[in-house]
């Protein structure tokens, strides 16, 4: 095979697979809705089994369902006849994928699964097969022909299964009103996680790191502030906390080059009035979004009274890995 031929074969693939992805939209109507019907009054978990390239794809299907709201895991046909079928319950359903509806380690534990008493759902390519005819519900995932150039590897019949899957994720997804702060919740790990549950309270610097004078302070101890603190700039409030102003170490720089009298004027007289500032329960996102915008590297954060209770720095967000 020439470079040509190497992509030629390749786009194959993909314009076989998408046209049984496209026929597989019209075989979704009926037993689809009786499928979310069965799983949305299921008071178990959902349990995918299926051997090979079925259970590959199913172990994704037992994942994505999982993590967006449908507490599911995935079962091992071969590992089910040797006991693993003690992690059935009646109140479960089983989702059972083989495409050829004839696979002798899943057709094994088939009247099992029925003594138990769960539903079955059969995701086959075969309507007739053994799968098919144990099923309460079977869901077509039968193709006029796989991308292997042989008709014989698992190509467009998995990638139909997968899609499937994933239809019904996220239907179910959309029954339950899963939102993204429930899907942060099952991935706590991730940057897309973290990116939804970081609040801006979780990352600023408050209390005694929390850089604050008064409208009375001189800028000379403004400046001392700010040193200590190391975050480049420091809150203005009044005598109830609330924020009024902000002076940068850049806004000292400057303006002390040009004003002998600088640093022994009060911090009313030279801050920045009526700041940007960020609400402490906004997510960090918020913020770093914020500073963005605006090209600035920190923000007074505030209560709902507009109290000063923290600042946020740019490396804060940054650090936390949730970009």
């Amino acid at each position: 095979m020439n470079k040509e031929d190497i992509l030629s074969l390749a786009k194959e693939v993909c314009f076989i697979e998408r046209e049984s992805v496209e026929q597989l939209c019209n075989k979704i109507d009926k037993p689809f809705l009786d499928a979310i019907d069965l799983i949305l009054g299921c008071e178990g978990r959902v349990i995918i089994t299926g051997m090979g390239k079925s259970g590959l794809i199913g172990r994704k299907i037992a994942a994505t369902l999982s993590s967006t709201g449908t507490p599911s895991l995935f079962l091992h046909p071969a590992e089910g006849i040797h006991g693993d079928l003690g992690m059935v319950t009646g109140k479960d359903l089983v989702i059972a994928i083989s495409y050829s509806g004839e696979n002798t380690e899943l057709i094994t534990i088939l009247p099992v699964l029925k003594r138990i008493g769960v539903k079955v759902i059969a995701m086959t390519g075969n309507l007739s097969s053994t799968l098919s005819t144990f099923a309460d519900i079977v869901l077509d995932i039968g193709v006029k022909k796989e991308a292997c150039p042989y008709n014989i590897v698992p190509t467009s019949s998995t990638t139909v299964t997968l899609v499937l899957g994933d239809a019904i994720a996220i239907c179910l997804l959309k029954l339950r009103n899963f939102r993204p702060q429930d899907f942060a919740l099952f991935h706590p790990g991730g940057a897309l996680g973290r990116s939804l549950i970081t609040r801006v309270c979780d990352l600023m610097h408050k209390g005694e790191e929390n850089p604050v004078v008064s409208l009375e302070t001189i800028v000379r101890e403004a400046l001392f502030e700010i040193s200590k603190k190391g975050l480049g700039a420091v809150s203005v409030v009044d005598k109830n906390g609330i924020l009024k102003g902000i002076i940068t170490d850049g806004d000292i720089r400057r303006k002390i080059e040009i004003d002998d009298m600088f640093l022994k004027r009060r911090a009313e007289e030279v801050m920045t009035k009526n700041p940007i500032y960020i609400y402490e329960n906004r997510l960090a996102t918020e913020a770093l979004k914020i500073l963005q915008d605006r090209k600035i590297n920190l923000l007074p954060v505030v209560d709902e009274k507009l109290k000063v209770v923290g600042m946020i720095h740019l490396h804060d967000i940054l650090k936390a890995g949730i970009v």
